[in-house]
């Protein structure tokens, strides 16, 4: 179970605070067992700070705790405190990112399920993609993306499976395995009947809760070979 320190300090000498914390992150490169970390300022009390730490679990943060580098830089914060700073320990029970939410709404309700309509709530009406298959940029825009998820319909019955997802600041990245059958015309190839397959890597980018921009990379080549191109 995913395992978050709740750090909160005041301190008027928080550029020496930060240097302390980069350098204990260099003594202990390759044996820190934190995963996440984020530091917040408070806006009405400007020597407010609070630190979020996050470890894979509770152990983790206990082997964390007992390196000699983590009790000398937990002596040094508190000489660079005004006062002593509080710790609150939490297990989290529950985890959501909600830009992996939208994201993963293209993928499975408006790709797979094919309702469009989800489109004017996840995509921004200036949303522009980078489809390495999209050469002439037909599949900007709302409309772009219905006309391009549309002609994947058309041509094939396919499902995506997620295998990967990594969500850092306002991006989205979603490595997925594709598998479909060629049921309609796709890039003037008649129909096949065929199994095919392919992987691909895709980045979204947020912006005020909606897409705004977009990658596509996928097995091209490997796609239309199975097909028998």
């Amino acid at each position: 179970m995913t395992f978050v320190q709740i750090i909160d300090y005041e301190t008027r000498r928080f550029d020496e605070m930060n240097a302390l914390i980069d350098r204990y992150a260099e003594e202990t490169a390759g044996r820190r067992t934190v995963t996440h970390t984020l530091i917040g300022k408070d806006r009405e009390a400007g020597t407010h700070y609070v630190d979020l730490v996050e470890f894979p679990s509770y152990e983790d943060a206990m082997r964390n705790s007992q390196l000699p580098e983590t009790e000398r830089m937990f002596q040094e914060m508190v000489s660079l405190c005004d006062g002593m700073p509080t710790f609150t320990n939490l297990d989290v029970v529950r985890e959501q990112h909600l830009n992996t939410l939208i994201a993963n709404r293209v993928f499975k309700e408006i790709a797979e399920q094919g309702r469009f309509e989800a489109i004017d709530e996840c995509v921004s009406a200036g949303y522009v993609t980078h489809d390495m298959m999209d050469t002439e940029g037909r599949g900007n825009g709302r409309d772009g993306m219905r006309r391009t998820i549309g002609m994947w319909r058309d041509a094939f019955d396919f499902t995506f499976d997620i295998t990967r997802q990594v969500a850092e600041g306002d991006c989205v990245t979603t490595l997925w395995d594709w598998k479909g059958t060629h049921k309609g015309e796709f890039m003037g190839l008649a129909p096949t009947g065929r199994a095919v397959a392919m992987s691909g890597c895709t980045t979204v980018r947020i912006e005020n809760g909606q897409i705004a921009e977009d990658w596509w990379y996928c097995d091209a080549p490997g796609l239309m070979r199975s097909m028998g191109r």
